[in-house]
């Protein structure tokens, strides 16, 4: 547990813009600053860092939050974890009392595991530097491919004995950790995401474990805040003689994916933003001998096929992307599948090929840093240069051929988002290739017809998928375009309907001014005590009986209550900083100075008119729930069962002369400035 006294300490440290640059490139835009939102497929900047608020927001995707709610939803911590990642990036020591045997049984899989794999990284390390066979046989290798201690301590690589006696599996177990934790075992809550780190497998014959990385050198593979979320490991080359998988990586689990991890990411980050420019090549090995070569900003895909996700990670840094590839045909196509997705991306890309079919790794040992740096500088091509030089060579006079060529390039510039860099592009192909430039022109607008139509027909796929067909109703109750929708904010909060705006207007008067005085109140002894704007919109609701519509604001509303007589109380404060995920979420949209929640005031109020300001906005609501139920009414009183029960008739028309009265009453009251609709 973290006492109340330190999480303050680390509420007050954390620096909102200082957390999100973290992980997101941010440039400045007026009073704020933006940057590609990390939580969604974003190619146009979309996410807003408030320096002044200390919160950030996405205006695409509805997330935000304080600094520690982007690190819980970004690092997927829980709230002390994201507390405690907070309190070590600003150097707060944090006392915590030993955790019971039920606390610790409740941390949850995610945080065990990412446990679990640091202690793995330790044990591989040790390994390494200090046992006879870790330094014979794996610190051997690294040496032999000239790597440097610095740069071994850097990557923190480690060795796996290829032994039965002393294993991970055993030293595991013995400190303590759990089996389920070692091993990877499927995921009742979802099959895609496994529990367990798979460090171990588990022989279903006698029940024992066995090390899955024996016999191989490891490097850990970092997420973009230095969490341990996987491996890669390899065997040695001596032992490769009939072996299959040459290098392998930790399974899918709750904590890492191949497809969505980008080894070297965590030490490139700092530099890929200073330079404004990321490489990308294969291995793991090509990312340490860039950086002993003093090139520090380039990740690796760790020999898969480069994915959406492992760009979108790249592009949070920077805009400019050189792909470097092995000089071979292998390479070369490999270079040529992810040119389109960087560029549709909305990425600058670049390709470089390396000579003689060398890759990072063997080009750096031929040559000295000086050399290495000039050659990445004078060798980087745009995509129309490189696709043009060495296509051209297997067109030559063959019109089939270039017809494919022109394709070939045309597919590319199809994808550019930004239509002035595809009119460019289009400028320099035709050059390239002495044609006119309509021609080429002509063939990138069909590409683009053609991907327009295909994404249309991937929407209804997906609105196909996502909406169930009820066979008992209507074509309008089955079609997704004629279906009701809640009607959006501008701040992307769900769920909230037209009948719900002015509530939502009422939260955002309470999270931003709940703290502050309205006026006085006289209590059971006639004495007048201050009144705050939280404690105005209990009693204006307890007093008519009004319950607000969505529990999230009761919740809000009570939890208020309890804590505005507490000194030093700041509704803002206490609403974005709360554990709850969805309170800390609402709470953050409603304090965005942009966001357009109501007409019913131009600007954030002042202080001095909130005494005018709540009291018409609670009128506004009463008196929508007035007109509610007055439509109520009426439609009782159409039905057959009442026109005949002249006693219900009265009732009713008693019923509806009272609320009529009182809407009047509350519409008077409400005046000109309630133009909610």
């Amino acid at each position: 547990m973290i006492d109340r006294l330190t999480v303050d300490k680390i509420l007050d440290a954390a620096n909102i813009v200082d957390v999100v640059s973290d992980f997101v490139t941010l440039k400045r835009a007026g009073a704020n600053l933006k940057g590609l939102c990390p939580f969604h497929d974003d190619n146009t900047p979309s996410f807003m860092v408030s320096p002044a608020k200390n919160l950030c927001k996405c205006f695409a995707c509805g997330e935000g939050g304080s600094p520690v709610h982007f690190i819980m939803k970004h690092e997927q911590l829980s709230y002390p974890d994201a507390l405690r990642y907070l309190a070590k990036k600003y150097g707060i020591e944090i006392q915590e009392k030993e955790l019971s045997k039920e606390e610790l049984e409740s941390r949850n899989d995610r945080d065990s595991m990412f446990i679990v794999n640091e202690w793995a990284r330790d044990w591989f390390q040790n390994e390494l530097n200090n046992t006879p066979d870790g330094k014979a046989i794996g610190l051997a290798y690294f040496r032999g491919r000239g790597f440097r201690d610095d740069i071994l301590k850097k990557f923190q690589v480690g060795y796996s004995p290829n032994s039965r006696e002393h294993t991970l599996a055993a030293d595991a177990l013995k400190a303590g950790y759990l089996e389920k934790f070692l091993t990877n075992t499927p995921n009742e809550k979802d099959t895609k995401l496994s529990i367990g780190t798979g460090l171990c497998l588990k022989n279903e014959q006698d029940g024992k474990l066995r090390d899955r990385f024996r016999g191989r050198v490891i490097w850990p593979i970092f997420t973009m805040s230095g969490r341990v979320a996987g491996f890669g490991g390899r065997v040695l080359d001596a032992a490769t003689k009939g072996v299959n998988v040459k290098y392998m990586n930790s399974p899918e689990s709750l904590v890492y994916s191949k497809r969505r991890e980008l080894f070297g990411l965590y030490q490139a980050k700092e530099a890929i933003r200073k330079q404004d420019l990321c490489y990308l090549v294969e291995g793991y090995t090509d990312v340490m001998a860039m950086h002993q070569m003093g090139v520090e900003n380039v990740v690796a895909s760790s020999g898969t096929a480069l994915t959406n996700e492992q760009i979108r990670l790249i592009h949070r840094m920077t805009n400019n992307i050189t792909v470097i590839y092995d000089g071979d045909e292998a390479g070369i196509h490999a270079s040529e599948r992810g040119i389109d997705m960087l560029l549709a991306e909305g990425m600058n890309v670049k390709l470089l090929l390396l000579p003689d079919g060398d890759d990072p790794d063997s080009f750096a040992r031929k040559h000295n840093a000086t050399e290495y740096q000039q050659y990445l500088k004078e060798h980087q091509v745009d995509f129309v240069n490189y696709k043009t030089a060495h296509l051209m060579e297997s067109a030559q006079d063959d019109p089939t051929k270039l017809g494919q060529l022109i394709h070939n390039v045309s597919e590319s510039i199809a994808v550019i988002p930004d239509e002035i860099t595809r009119v460019l592009y289009i400028r320099q192909a035709a050059q390239k290739l002495h044609m006119e430039e309509r021609l080429i022109q002509d063939a990138v607008q069909k590409q683009m017809q053609r991907l327009r139509e295909e994404k249309r027909k991937e929407q209804e796929r997906e609105e196909r998928r996502r909406v169930p067909v009820n066979p008992d109703a209507g074509p309008e109750r089955n079609d997704p375009a004629l279906q009701d929708n809640p009607v959006s904010t501008g701040a992307h909060t769900s769920g909230i309907s037209k009948g719900n705006q002015r509530e939502l207007t009422l939260m955002q008067m309470l999270v931003r001014h709940g703290e502050k005085l309205m006026g006085q109140m006289e209590d059971d002894e006639g004495n007048e005590i201050p009144l705050t704007v939280i404690e105005y919109i209990h009693y204006s609701l307890a007093d008519d009986g009004i319950k607000l519509s969505e529990p999230l604001y009761e919740r809000m509303l009570a939890e208020g209550l309890e804590h505005v007589k507490e000194e030093g109380f700041r509704a803002e404060h206490f609403f974005i900083n709360h554990p709850d995920a969805d309170i800390n979420k609402l709470a953050a949209t409603l304090c965005i100075d942009n966001v357009p929640l109501s007409k019913l005031h131009g600007e954030a109020p002042s202080d001095e008119r909130l005494d005018e300001i709540v009291p018409n906005l609670m009128a506004s609501l009463k008196l929508s729930i007035v007109q509610g139920e007055l439509k109520e009414i009426i439609n009782k009183m159409k039905k057959p069962e009442f026109k005949n029960d002249k006693e219900a008739v009265r009732k009713l028309m008693a019923e509806f002369n009272g609320k009529s009265k009182l809407a009047k009453e509350l519409a008077k009251e409400c005046g000109e400035r309630v133009i909610l609709k």
